[in-house]
């Protein structure tokens, strides 16, 4: 249970670092896509915000069992290994919420297509470091 604890902060941790530069290069590369941000129906202020910071810790510890259970029917090198477990998880959980997140939410298309990339970017970065560390 210890060594689950470790690796999920350790991911999380990772993916926080790499959730700042996402939100930079957003800014920098895609500024159109960040102005929406501006939109009142985000509330980055209150109580809630930090909600926020603690998603990639939730979002580790999640693949952190699913990893668990079922690493062994990925195969091929780590890098590969973590990438196919970031496309599963896209597949299940990120597209299926996206979609119904398009659907039901005045947002555009181009957004919630970069919340897919991201929630992909995230299952890959953190299957990484799973099939790295746990192999």
């Amino acid at each position: 249970m210890n060594k689950l604890l470790i690796k999920g902060f350790a991911a999380g941790a990772i993916l926080l670092a790499f959730s700042y530069l996402a939100l930079y290069l957003l800014v920098m590369f895609l500024p159109q896509v960040a102005e929406q941000y501006y939109n009142p129906i985000f509330d980055l202020e209150g109580d809630k915000t930090y909600l926020y910071f603690l998603h990639p810790f939730i979002l580790s510890f999640a693949l952190a069992w699913f990893w668990r259970r079922f690493k062994s029917l990925f195969h091929g090198p780590f890098w590969w290994r973590g990438m196919e477990l970031g496309l599963v998880y896209a597949l299940i959980a990120t597209l299926p919420s996206m979609w119904i997140t398009f659907s039901s939410l005045a947002v555009s298309f181009t957004l919630v297509a970069t919340w897919f990339l991201y929630g992909l970017f995230q299952a890959v970065v953190i299957g990484i470091v799973y099939a790295k560390i746990s192999p």
